[in-house]
């Protein structure tokens, strides 16, 4: 498609993931774009992303993001013609919307009237409702006193929802199982609402038995045509905020789909719509015929993304066409929906402590790639994420010709992402995505709830400890050299001696000391004296040097990791370790510790075997003996233990290679 003529500069009202999504479109386009910030986030990603950025204020986002009057300034100081909001802060304000089309700048969004009606819950279901459009029973007066309001939702029956009229992200909704409840309830909501929202207005509708929250993508233009792009399916929520989302929905047939897209449909006729938006259904699991009308979002929605990889079209390319003038080149029967797509929303919050926000700095990223993989994020090295703004930093997207091919790549890519120095809920969306009843597709908006405590997050043990030691161990530059003498590997004539990793975990309060023989590539860990474990390490290929495969007693794992000033920050499958060195043993330690590897001390060849393979020994017992330049050399048991032979008498050796084990009676 040729680029919108109308819009020299564009001005993206928002910040983050979203700001840098909206400002790859514009560039795409040949537009110029232009970026606003607060001072917490004057070194963002979108900042530097745009043509030019504007700084509005604190970090305060009454002085900065949601100020409208500096908003529009910047605009018109920096030459914008238009004014792209994003989702979140000003997107569904209906003043914003006034302030920039009173200043001669074109709004990226729908008329105000559409904003106020579906801004307005009570009054949004009352407009649906009269086109037809099937709504959640309920009380939804805003004249009517709190007992007043208790008496007649008493006649809908239990259990019910009280919600806002105002905002989302669930602030303010309570779900109220019997009478008793219901005072207080409403009380709560009123409070609720009137500190989130400034609007204090609730109405009472019935709670839908496991409900699936599916919506409907809308595109419309100024000539009247409205199309839908199908459904989503959103029923994956943590404190009624979604985490996981895919297109299409696994719950609803073709003929079901067909009637839920006409109801979006019928929905943004209602108020004229333009743009793009968003119609949310609620769905029971157990009657998927059925659907009611929830909310209507004015706006871009979070997961936009799935949809527009399982259809193939640029949500935010004809938000500016459409707001442009551009009619829709396309009808209904054009859209088609290919394969299946699913977003994981990675925020920086601990899951294990009732999902709250976290902060820190960014200090290795390393993001996923790969065939229908693609990523929406905000984030560079160095990020300090601040915790006045939403906690979410990127998501993860993944498109395959089917659900589970699309599950699939989403479980390796979420493998892939490392974020140091920043707690997030990576780890959990994997487990999540393991989930049997999330991979059947057996979804609800309860799900998580039920299922958080019977996740199995990783905790400390011996085999993290080693890898991590491993890790340092390599890290400190201990690569196999060309001369003995050169090595820092603890070889000497005799046993190797041991490199001690005093190591303390973060969150615990013991220290464990673990030992580490060999080099890199072929090494022994052992923890506290335990039976020690064959291990290795490698970089892999396709990262900036940050990522490895560790290999301990024949597991292999991947592993993300910086390491500065005696702390590893390690990220393995999405969980974030913070590993301090606390010192490291003296040398008489090392030397207590038994290895029971016995390798080849130099290049030679094997002339006497004195046990054989399985035999026990006690330590000191001689085991193998190696000739080298005429030279004879013992290999000695250095612990007691069950031998197991690697070599055979005439086997010629290279230095350090493994000629037989002496394995502890613990591990045996």
């Amino acid at each position: 498609m040729p680029s919108p003529t109308m819009f020299d500069a564009v001005l993206v009202a928002n910040r983050g993931e979203i700001a840098c999504r909206i400002i790859r479109t514009l560039r795409s386009l040949g537009i110029r774009s232009v970026a606003v910030y607060s001072d917490a986030d004057a070194g963002a990603r979108h900042v530097s992303l745009a043509d030019a950025a504007v700084r509005l204020g604190t970090a305060n986002a009454a002085d900065s993001y949601l100020n409208i009057p500096r908003i529009v300034q910047a605009a018109l100081d920096t030459g914008a013609d238009a004014v792209h909001p994003g989702y979140g802060f000003l997107a569904e304000n209906a003043e914003f919307a006034e302030a920039c089309a009173s200043s001669g700048l074109v709004f990226i969004g729908p008329g105000v009237e559409a904003i106020a009606v579906m801004g307005d819950k009570i009054r949004a279901k009352k407009q649906v409702a009269g086109r037809g459009v099937p709504v959640v029973p309920g009380v939804a007066d805003p004249e009517l006193s709190d007992s007043e309001l208790a008496a007649a939702a008493l006649a809908v029956g239990f259990p019910l929802l009280v919600k806002p009229s105002a905002g989302g992200g669930g602030k303010g909704m309570h779900v109220v199982d019997g009478p008793e409840q219901l005072a207080e309830a409403i009380a709560s909501a009123r409070r609720e609402a009137l500190s989130s929202f400034g609007d204090d207005t609730i109405f009472i509708e019935r709670f839908v038995s496991r409900p699936r929250h599916i919506e409907v993508q809308v595109l419309a233009d100024n000539d009247g045509t409205t199309v839908h792009l199908g459904e989503r399916e959103c029923s994956l929520q943590r404190r009624h905020q979604k985490v996981i989302e895919e297109a299409p929905s696994p719950l609803l047939d073709e003929a079901t789909r067909a009637r839920i897209g006409e109801a979006a449909c019928e929905t943004a006729r209602s108020v004229g719509y333009r743009g793009a938006g968003t119609v949310e259904f609620i769905v029971s699991a157990d009657a998927p015929e059925e659907f009611f009308f929830m909310e209507m979002n004015t706006r871009l929605q979070v997961e936009h993304p799935v949809t527009e990889l399982v259809t193939g079209i640029d949500l935010v390319e004809w938000q500016l066409r459409i707001a442009a003038g551009e009619p829709l080149d396309f009808g209904q029967a054009e859209v088609r929906l290919a394969g299946h797509a699913i977003e994981a929303r990675i925020y920086a919050e601990d899951p294990q402590s009732g999902f709250l926000p976290s902060g820190g700095r960014v200090l290795g990223l390393r993001e996923a790639r790969g065939d229908g993989i693609r990523v929406d994020s905000s984030l560079i090295e160095g990020l300090d994420v601040s915790a006045d703004y939403d906690p979410m930093l990127s998501k993860v997207i993944a498109w395959a010709p089917d659900r589970d091919g699309a599950l699939a790549r989403l479980r390796g890519a979420l493998r892939q992402t490392a974020i140091v120095g920043v707690t997030t809920n990576i780890e959990f969306l994997g487990l999540l995505l393991a989930d049997e009843d999330v991979a059947a597709g057996r979804l609800d908006t309860e799900l998580i709830g039920r299922r958080l405590s019977t996740l199995d997050f990783a905790t400390v043990d011996d085999g993290l400890l080693s890898r991590a030691a491993l890790i340092l161990f390599a890290a400190s530059g201990r690569e196999t050299p060309e001369s003995p003498w050169q090595a820092r590997d603890g070889w000497r004539i005799g046993a190797h001696a041991a490199t001690l990793f005093r190591l303390r975990v973060s969150g615990t309060e013991s220290e464990q000391v673990v030992a580490v023989w060999g080099t890199p590539q072929r090494a022994t860990v052992s923890v506290n004296g335990q039976p020690p474990l064959t291990a290795s390490i490698r970089r892999t290929e396709d990262t900036d040097g940050l990522a490895c495969r560790t290999t301990l007693g024949g597991r292999s794992v991947e592993s993300c990791w910086l390491f500065c000033d005696d702390v590893l920050f390690l990220v393995e499958d999405g969980r974030s370790w913070t590993i301090s060195r606390v010192t490291t043993a003296p040398r008489a330690a090392a030397d207590a510790i038994a290895v029971p590897e016995l390798r080849s001390p130099m290049p030679g060849a094997v002339v006497a075997i004195a046990v054989n393979d399985g035999d026990l020994v006690e330590e000191g017992a001689a085991i193998i003996v190696v000739e080298a330049m005429k030279m004879e050399h013992v290999l000695r048991a250095t612990t007691a233990g069950r031998v197991e032979l690697h070599a055979t008498v005439g086997t010629q050796v290279a230095r350090d290679q493994l000629l037989a084990m002496v394995v502890p009676p613990a591990a045996d």
